[in-house]
């Protein structure tokens, strides 16, 4: 089967290794555009470093572009990390169509942001989709899912990373070898089900420590790494990474300013919440580097009674 990889970054990369790795026939590669001073792409690299054809169209809307896809006899794409918007009249042009990879198990949390928002909305499991795409926003029909669970102290990084990067790699490959024996699904999505969060950015990613600490634990987490949550110091910013909530156990534990610092300690400082104080461990100053809280602080020269957010 002549296979078109489509997709960018580590994961595009991924999925191109593995595929190449056991024997499967990929006639092209086709990687987003770099911007102006980018790095080149991983996928690319690794694409040209296997002496494959690499296209990096700017559109897909062109018939210029399509005719040349056309012309490779395609019979299956496998789109791994895709962000330009792929027509239809595109998608459909390989003999068995296109399948895409995206990190939520659809129709919920539709969008380029899946898996911060199951972490900020205090889901338990999340998982991945490999679906054959269409003209909407993830909305085409499932072709398999996998699950994982969300725990207690799971990251953006930890849920990615650990666990939905590897699984969607080995998810791909089971939904190629479905593809090619003629068995994979289509099944509909629930349009009743569907659910779509919109990107996280840095807006929705300020700490409110006036809320309760299981709303903020799940900001910091769904936001580690990227936006990262964040308050402010002094006139800056200060991005909060790593803090471990201490709930109250008694009115003492809440005692103080919202935001305010409780203490500082050796490895971090504490942090007034409404019902309870938070312990940060590490975070990310304004234009610098991510670094320990005890280094920061005392660069900062942050002292009790300090206060966040003001």
């Amino acid at each position: 089967m002549r296979i078109v990889v489509h997709g960018q970054q580590a994961f595009g990369k991924a999925v191109l290794e593995a595929l190449l790795a056991r024997g499967e026939d990929v006639v092209a590669v086709y990687v987003a555009p770099e911007k102006d001073g980018q790095k080149p792409d991983p996928l690319k690299e690794a694409a040209l470093s296997r002496g494959l054809e690499v296209r990096q169209p700017s559109s897909y809307r062109d018939e210029a572009v399509a005719e040349a896809f056309r012309a490779l006899k395609p019979d299956l794409q496998v789109m791994a990390f895709v962000t330009l918007f792929v027509p239809s009249a595109f998608l459909n042009i390989p003999t068995h169509g296109s399948i895409q990879y995206h990190p939520s198990l659809l129709p919920a949390y539709r969008g380029a942001s899946a898996i911060n928002w199951p972490i900020i909305k205090g889901e338990t499991e999340t998982g991945l989709s490999i679906f054959w795409p269409d003209d909407g926003l993830d909305t085409g029909d499932v072709l398999l899912q996998k699950t994982t669970p969300i725990g207690p102290k799971d990251t953006l990084g930890s849920v990615y990373f650990d666990r939905l990067f590897p699984m969607g790699v080995e998810a791909m490959l089971e939904a190629v070898d479905l593809v090619k024996a003629g068995r994979a699904p289509r099944i509909k999505q629930d349009e009743a089900l569907a659910t779509y969060e919109g990107l996280c950015r840095a807006a929705n990613a300020k700490i409110d420590w006036g809320k309760p600490w299981e709303q903020i634990d799940r900001l910091i987490r769904g936001c580690n790494p990227a936006p990262g949550a964040w308050t402010t110091f002094d006139g800056k910013t200060l991005k909060i990474l790593d803090a471990t909530p201490l709930p109250a156990k008694s009115p003492k534990d809440i005692a103080g300013k919202l935001g305010e610092v409780a203490g500082v300690e050796q490895d971090g400082f504490l942090v007034v919440c409404a019902d309870g104080r938070f312990k940060v461990t590490r975070v990310q100053p304004e234009g610098e580097a991510k670094a320990p809280a005890a280094d920061y602080a005392k660069a900062a020269a942050l002292e009790k009674g300090a206060r966040f957010g003001v």
